[in-house]
């Protein structure tokens, strides 16, 4: 980079702009624990009674009047985004359920203060999608929250949680948009790829519905689905080009349950560690 980039050499990457970095001979830990101490005391909860989720499984607000504080944890600590953006959305007219959902999220940082993101090094360089939806899940306005993340081998490189524009008449349709929004990104992450000398084709993307997978694999375009905006559908065409191919997974082991709907502890926990965040005491 030096040859290309008027840079110095200041020594190994340990800290960039509020992240902290690990760099071991199995792999790089990714953490924010500073940037979350300081915002715990910043908010007086740095002594706050722990919990072991961030939100309760009958939980389903919008809000956040933190300024932004939480959203870039969500950096390093994809295990919160949903909740943070659940809060998020009512920022603008925050109520006393809004703010007590907000506090448990910080007495969850309380407990997880010093979880990271893990990527392994030597683990295989194959691109990967999981796609899933929580069909009307928002009880203020009935859409869905949709959720995707991608992975190059076993390292967690992207993710999203995010409400559905429209409300879907089907859990099918809205499996469907979720889908195509994950599909989008692996083709950005494809291209991405290709200028730096990586070819991909076929890149699995898995879906727990498979009405929404027979949805994209057939071609006839049924008068049921006539009222999905056309933008959705060029999923179905990158799956005819072999630029994706679009997969079952089982309930069981569809990751992307935690970018979706509030978990219990057990399932929560588990969903976790599929997705390398860990425990920065762990990987010394």
């Amino acid at each position: 980079m030096t040859k290309r980039f008027e840079m110095s050499m200041m020594g190994e990457l340990k800290f960039f702009l509020g992240f902290q970095i690990k760099q071991l001979k199995e792999g790089t830990f990714l953490c924010q624990t500073k940037y979350t101490q300081d915002m715990l005391k910043k908010f007086g909860m740095e002594n706050a009674k722990p919990t072991k989720t961030p939100m309760g499984t009958n939980k389903h607000l919008d809000l956040n009047e933190q300024e932004g504080s939480l959203l870039y944890l969500c950096a390093s600590r994809p295990n919160i985004m949903l909740s943070v953006c659940m809060c998020e959305r009512f920022q603008a007219n925050p109520k006393e359920c809004h703010l007590m959902a907000v506090k448990r999220i910080l007495r969850y940082l309380v407990q997880t203060q010093n979880l990271g993101l893990w990527y392994p090094k030597g683990s295989t360089f194959d691109l990967l999608g999981y796609s899933d939806s929580d069909y009307a899940g928002c009880k203020v306005d009935r859409k869905n929250t949709s959720g995707t993340y991608q992975f190059l081998g076993r390292s967690l490189v992207s993710w999203s949680s995010k409400k559905q524009t429209s409300v879907a008449l089907s859990t099918a349709e809205a499996e469907y948009v979720a889908a195509g929004a994950c599909c989008a990104q692996l083709l950005w992450m494809r291209q991405t790829l290709r200028d730096l000398g990586c070819e991909f084709s076929k890149i699995p993307l898995l879906c727990d519905n498979e009405s929404a997978i027979k949805l994209t694999n057939n071609p006839v375009q049924h008068a049921c689905t006539k009222h999905i905006d056309i933008r959705h559908h060029f999923l179905r065409d990158h799956e005819a080009k072999g630029d994706i191919a679009i997969c079952h997974v089982s309930t069981e082991n569809q990751l992307a349950d935690i970018f979706t709907k509030p978990l219990d502890e057990e399932r929560f926990c588990a969903l976790r560690s599929e997705l390398n965040i860990l425990d920065s005491r762990n990987v010394e």
